[in-house]
């Protein structure tokens, strides 16, 4: 398991985990500007009135299952003398999803979205939400850059072993004074030798089946498959020099492509780029 990326807010450490395809930020260590008892800081932030209101407006824009009922249970216990409410209580009760406890080795504490953490830091400090938002918004943005590094990094392969994939069918396929258009068509067979191998259609194909879709197969191929595409043109410009036959190459690239995608697919450093 790895560890729970970490931005430091006015001299606190503040974790964020990934869940449900979201970002959601520890409370717990929002709560620490205020005082260490942070279980009893966001046990009195969830027991005012306003609090109860703005988790209940969350949770029916964003959760489907949210139980109305019992939120407006809490929403007209709400104010009054010892009404407190603690986490498990509302995701108990109403079937939340914007908040939760968790506990294990990684990040223990209370989590919140982005927006709820947002609003909780406000009422701990508005300067403290300001410097949480924008370092949250920094690593945000180096994590993109990265994410967008890598996937120009992969395409860069492929187009580079795409070239060396060109120049052998050139060499050896290509007939002299062959026109540019018998050319391009001799190009586009070998292409689709590739597509075939990996996708299983032809890019005509593919068009029939995506009317609505820009680009080719290729634009809309994941890392793992462009990883095995840049392999697979290395290995058919070899194929090609050694004068195999289009359809032995095709089998061949093929039962290439099956054992590698298994490999890849189970590969944990591609799994962190995707």
């Amino acid at each position: 398991m790895i560890k729970n990326p970490k931005i430091i807010v006015k001299d606190i450490s503040v974790s964020f985990i990934s869940h449900t395809n979201n970002d959601y930020i520890s409370l717990t260590d929002i709560a620490r500007y205020k005082n260490r008892e942070t279980g009893l800081v966001i046990s009195h932030w969830m027991s005012t009135r306003f609090t109860v209101e703005f988790l209940g407006i969350w949770e029916q824009i964003h959760n489907p299952n949210f139980k109305v009922t019992e939120f407006s249970n809490f929403k007209n216990q709400s104010g009054s003398n010892g009404f407190v409410l603690s986490v498990q209580q509302w995701v108990g009760k109403t079937n939340a999803i914007g908040i939760f406890a968790k506990r294990g080795r990684y990040g223990s504490g209370t989590y919140a979205h982005k927006d709820i953490a947002f609003e909780f830091a406000t009422w701990i400090s508005p300067e403290f939400k300001l410097y949480l938002i924008k370092e949250f918004q920094r690593l945000k943005e180096e994590e993109n850059r990265r994410l967008q590094l890598g996937w120009s990094v992969k395409r860069t392969l492929a187009a580079v072993n795409y070239k060396i994939h060109t120049d052998a069918i050139k060499e050896n396929l290509i007939p002299p004074y062959l026109s540019k258009l018998s050319a391009s068509i001799i190009y586009a067979d070998e292409a689709d030798v590739l597509n075939m191998a990996l996708f299983g259609m032809t890019a005509r194909q593919w068009h029939k089946k995506n009317p609505k879709k820009e680009g080719n197969v290729r634009d809309y191929a994941g890392i793992t498959q462009l990883v095995c595409l840049a392999n697979l043109e290395s290995l058919n410009a070899e194929f090609i020099r050694k004068g195999i036959l289009l359809s032995d190459r095709l089998r061949e690239l093929n039962n290439i492509a099956i054992t590698q995608m298994k490999s890849l697919l189970n590969n944990p450093s591609l799994k962190r780029l995707k």
